[in-house]
C-alpha cells in the first residue's frame, strides 16, 4: 500500500506527459523560466487540491459514517445526498478527464518513438498527418474502457496494483532523469542546481 501511495502521487507517466507537452509547445531556452514557474506552480496547486479533497472527504463521507466505499462510482453516488447531484456529476467528469486527457495521452506520447519508424506522432498533428498515433490513442481508450466494463472485473485490485506498478517503476525513471539533468556536457548552463538535486533525491512523502 505504501508503494501504491507513492506511485499514485508521483507516477512515472507524469514525467512523460510533461516532457511531451513541452516538446509539442516547442518550448525553447527563452521560455525556460516560464516553463519552470509553470511546473512549480502546478506542483504546489496540485498538492493544495489534493489536501482539500481529503478535507472535503472527511467532512462529508467520513463524517456521515460512509466507510464502505470501495470504488469511484460509490464515491460519486455518496456525494449526491450530501452535496447535491452536481457534486456527483463533477466528480465523475473529473475522473473522465483524467482518464482521457492524462493517462492515455501520456501512454500514447511514448509513441513518439514512431517517428523513428517514419511515422508522425503528437497531439500537435492532425489526424490525417498522424493516423497511426491517433489510432493507437483510440485503441488504448477502448481497451481501458473494455476492461472496466468487464462483468465482475476486479476493479479494486486493478486500481491498487496499477499504482503499485507506478511506485515500482518510479525510482527507475527518476534516477535516469536525474543522471541526465546533472550532465553538464548534455545540459550546459541548464544543469540541475544543488537545491533541486536535494529536493529530487529526498524520499517522497505519500
Amino acid at each position: 500500500m505504501l508503494t501504491g501511495l507513492v506511485g499514485t502521487t508521483i507516477a512515472p507517466w507524469q514525467f512523460f506527459y510533461l516532457q511531451a507537452g513541452f516538446v509539442e509547445k516547442k518550448v525553447g531556452p527563452r521560455q525556460y523560466p516560464q516553463a519552470r514557474f509553470d511546473v512549480l506552480f502546478g506542483s504546489v496547486t496540485c498538492m493544495m487540491i489534493v489536501f482539500f479533497i481529503i478535507v472535503c472527504t472527511a467532512a462529508t463521507l467520513h463524517a456521515t459514517g460512509r466507510r464502505d466505499i470501495t470504488d469511484a462510482a460509490q464515491a460519486a453516488q455518496a456525494l449526491i445526498p450530501l452535496a447535491g447531484k452536481g457534486a456527483g456529476v463533477l466528480f465523475a467528469f473529473g475522473l473522465l478527464m483524467l482518464a482521457l486527457c492524462g493517462l492515455h495521452s501520456a501512454a500514447v506520447h511514448r509513441a513518439r518513438d514512431l517517428r523513428g519508424l517514419g511515422f508522425e506522432a503528437g497531439l500537435d498533428r492532425k489526424f490525417k498527418e498522424a493516423p497511426i498515433f491517433y489510432w493507437l490513442y483510440t485503441v488504448l481508450i477502448v481497451a481501458g474502457a473494455g476492461v472496466v466494463l468487464l462483468p465482475h472485473a476486479p476493479l479494486w485490485k486493478i486500481l491498487i496494483f496499477s499504482q503499485v506498478g507506478n511506485g515500482i517503476w518510479l525510482p527507475v525513471v527518476v534516477i535516469f532523469i536525474l543522471l541526465l539533468v546533472n550532465r553538464r556536457d548534455l545540459m550546459g548552463e541548464y544543469v540541475n542546481t544543488t537545491t533541486f538535486n536535494v529536493v529530487a533525491w529526498s524520499p517522497p512523502s505519500p
